[in-house]
């Protein structure tokens, strides 16, 4: 008998209507004689509910009765599955991780799964149930509800197929896959039927909000495909994969573009060994994420600048600890809220030269200027104003034959 793990995102679960259409899917599968495994994210806006009174309660609210909190989003949505199952004639029952249970590491809010405890469960599934099990959350080494980061039931499904050697995971969301681009900016993109982990992690990285990329990264560290589907359309989805049979030859597969980006440029910094350490060390332990990086020396050879990008959100931040940071001096410090990344993804350029040429022709044809530069091997990512994104995705889309 083939075992199935589904999980359901919050749209998919956002109403009592949709809570009934879910449980037609898995009813479908339970029909098919497979043995069915469902994690459930908490409904649409309940955890933004719920993060919205703990500010209200306090501006410090303790991290682990924070945790607590949040985890009762996925427990009321999990219950009404159950009931809903039970009331058509299947045999099912609600799940909380410390149940199973779902043991984490890590801090609170930011854990990672990294056993589960399937004996209880796979007796409940030999006898015929089918569990529904809450996402996002698990339980540490002292008691306590931790959870796994926002999207973190992505990680639940993905680690529950793992440790129950599941024949499939499919992830239910309200998109039917996984597109070349986001199909909101441009008409054109079209569904990818197959795409590597890698490309997937890439594009979830830079700006694709369809899975969670600590959720890939733990698909392909354990060789689990995934299959993105819709939960409100029947039709086939994006199978995320490792293996190589029967993929194109498309040399890109898809374009990602960020929102809410800085760029930060510091002129006439002293050049020196470990002046790149002293910008960076204060923007580190106050968890601000720099991205792109760029350093231009002087022609003298005794001065750089230092250009960098970071989320738009952390430029206050950011502007005030570099002025404060007494281990460095500069002549001038430059921001620019206005600007966008825009990234090429693709395993096909390993072997395919000419592709970074062909990227910045096509901008430069549409006089879309490029601020900073950052490649990796299947990917290259351009910083440019944010004015021009649009306009960017859609010749990049174009020249590389996605349309």
């Amino acid at each position: 008998m083939k075992t199935v793990v589904l999980k359901f995102g919050g749209t998919s679960v956002g109403s009592i209507e949709r809570i009934k259409k879910v449980c037609k899917i898995i009813y479908s599968y339970k029909s098919k004689k497979n043995n069915v495994v469902v994690i459930s994210s908490a409904m649409s806006g309940v955890t933004n509910d719920l993060v919205k009174k703990s500010k209200l309660l306090s501006n410090n609210f303790n991290k682990a009765e924070y945790d607590a909190l949040l985890a009762t989003g996925e427990q009321t949505s999990c219950a009404l599955i159950a009931g809903r199952l039970n009331h058509i004639g299947l045999k099912s029952r609600s799940w909380q991780s410390w149940q199973i249970p779902i043991i984490t590491e890590g801090p609170h809010s930011s854990a990672r799964i990294n056993q589960v405890i399937v004996k209880e469960l796979k007796k409940y599934l030999k006898d015929g149930g089918t569990p529904i099990i809450t996402g996002f959350q698990g339980i540490n080494n002292r008691f306590r509800l931790t959870t796994i980061g926002r999207s973190g039931s992505d990680a639940t499904a993905i680690m529950l197929a793992k440790f129950i050697k599941a024949d499939e995971c499919i992830i239910y969301t309200d998109v039917d896959g996984v597109y070349t681009t986001d199909p909101r900016q441009h008409k054109k993109a079209k569904k990818i039927k197959k795409i590597f982990y890698d490309e997937m992690l890439e594009m979830a990285s830079l700006g694709s909000k369809v899975m969670q990329p600590s959720s890939v990264q733990d698909a392909k560290l354990n060789n689990i495909d995934i299959k993105v589907k819709s939960s409100f359309i029947s039709k086939p989805g994006t199978l995320i994969t490792g293996s190589t049979k029967t993929f194109s030859n498309q040399i890109i597969t898809g374009i990602s573009s960020t929102k809410n980006d800085a760029k930060i440029t510091i002129v006439g910094v002293k050049d020196k060994p470990g002046i790149a350490a002293s910008i960076f060390k204060p923007l580190s332990k106050n968890l601000i994420n720099v991205d792109m990086v760029v350093q231009n020396i002087s022609l003298n050879g005794k001065e750089t600048d230092m250009t960098f990008t970071i989320k738009s959100d952390d430029l206050k931040k950011t502007e005030k600890l570099i002025k404060q940071n007494k281990k460095i001096s500069y002549k001038k410090l430059s921001f620019d809220k206005d600007v966008s990344k825009v990234s090429i993804i693709g395993v096909g350029m390993i072997t395919t030269p000419g592709i970074t040429y062909r990227m910045f022709q096509a901008l430069a044809l549409k006089k879309i200027n490029i601020l900073v530069i950052s490649t990796s091997e299947i990917k290259i990512s351009v910083l440019i104003s944010a004015k021009h994104v649009k306009k960017a995705v859609s010749v990049l889309h174009k020249e590389f034959k996605l349309d």
